[in-house]
């Protein structure tokens, strides 16, 4: 019998610890917010994106298409994430492209820094060939990327820039080629001032 007694408290004891470490407050640790391995492209056009719609910015755009004449309109009212979706291509912080890029940053005159991220050879999946960043200081002022997408039916290529004064986008153009299988090479550039 008292064999047993001891089998039942122990039991009890056991039972009893295992409530007061699930009722614990700090309960499993959350993983660790991932921080960026390459410069946060996304992240600093969602910040933008968010400034400019609490601003009600407007924008004077300019587009040519096939090398013809090119066409200005403002815009006053903008969905900022749609008229900036091109640029969030640029972005190379996904997880399948940790490694893909080779970092080389180089002094400027002036406290700057130029941050060059290359693509590395057979890296199929990571479409941006080249990314840009002058700094100032950590204020980001000019950020650029080449896009090269090819397969056997598609193949094009953009230049992607943006420029920003005191943190706050001020320009930004687009220069591409894209080319289907049986058709033209269309040629085409954008570009947007912010107002």
């Amino acid at each position: 019998m008292r064999k047993g007694g001891r089998g039942w408290v122990g039991a009890l004891v056991l039972s009893g610890l295992g409530l007061l470490a699930g009722c614990s407050d700090a309960g499993p640790a959350a993983p660790a917010a991932r921080r960026p391995l390459y410069f946060d492209v996304k992240g600093l056009l969602t910040r933008q994106v968010e400034q400019l719609d609490q601003r009600h910015a407007a924008v004077t755009k300019r587009v040519s298409l096939r090398g013809g004449a090119t066409e200005t309109v403002r815009v006053p009212a903008v969905k900022w994430n749609d008229e900036l979706q091109i640029l969030f291509q640029a972005d190379i912080n996904k997880a399948a492209l940790r490694g893909a890029y080779a970092v080389d940053s180089v002094a400027l005159p002036g406290g700057g820094l130029r941050r060059t991220y290359t693509r590395r050879p057979g890296q199929p999946n990571a479409p941006v060939a080249r990314l840009t960043v002058v700094q100032q200081g950590a204020m980001p002022q000019e950020v650029a990327a080449t896009i090269v997408q090819n397969n056997p039916l598609f193949s094009a290529e953009k230049q992607l820039r943006f420029r920003l004064e005191n943190g706050q986008l001020r320009s930004y153009e687009v220069q591409g080629t894209q080319k289907l299988v049986l058709f033209d090479t269309l040629r085409y550039s954008a570009a947007g001032q912010v107002q």
